[in-house]
């Protein structure tokens, strides 16, 4: 049965990460951009906020997730000028000629960079809630073993999802021409830049 939970988490981590969304278009625009692992741990940094969102969820952590979402305005703000701040970079950074001589590659910032925008979402945590009662979950937030096995299922099919999609980014950059490669890049800041407008408009309506 505890197998069954860990796999239970696998796949809410796998199918809420594969959404896609503002960090999805990160880490595409950063695989382009800086290759492979740049891109890979740009996806863990999402990665690690799912499993700690799903730790709030399973162990039941009434008090945090609460709180979270009493604060959404503020934190949709800040995260909406984030994403702005995001989008408009990635239009002005040309990708790399080759993803092995792109410079300046900041590991701790792609990796924080996106557990930060994961985690000023706090409507996530809601998101997990709901998926952890259709998958009969609920029952781990009474059993410490069983809600540890959920979370690390959780961080285990995110970090999956992760993977395949800088990978295969990375596969398909090797056959773009830098014409493909800028459009991409701009798509992917345009994206990112309208994720971040949208969030700021919703505050008003």
């Amino acid at each position: 049965m505890d197998v069954s939970f860990f796999v239970r988490g696998l796949l809410i981590g796998f199918s809420i990460a594969a959404v896609v969304g503002p960090i999805g278009m990160l880490c595409i625009s950063r695989t382009m951009q800086k290759g492979f692992l740049y891109g890979l741990i740009t996806g863990l940094g999402g990665a690690t906020a799912d499993a700690i969102y799903g730790s709030i969820a399973a162990f039941g952590l009434t008090l945090i997730s609460t709180l979270l979402i009493n604060q959404q305005f503020w934190i949709r703000l800040v995260g909406g000028m984030f994403l702005i701040y995001l989008g408009l970079r990635t239009l002005l950074t040309p990708p790399a000629e080759k993803a092995a001589l792109a410079k300046g590659q900041n590991f701790l910032v792609a990796y924080t960079s996106t557990l930060l925008l994961t985690l000023i979402n706090p409507l996530t945590i809601l998101s997990f809630a709901a998926i952890f009662a259709s998958l009969g979950v609920g029952i781990a937030a009474h059993n410490n073993l069983v809600a540890a096995l959920v979370v690390l299922g959780v961080f285990c099919g995110s970090s999956t999802w992760w993977l395949f999609l800088s990978g295969s980014v990375s596969l398909l950059r090797s056959r773009l021409t830098r014409r493909w490669l800028i459009w991409v890049n701009i798509g992917a800041g345009t994206a990112i830049t309208i994720f971040g407008i949208i969030a700021i408009i919703s505050l008003i309506w």
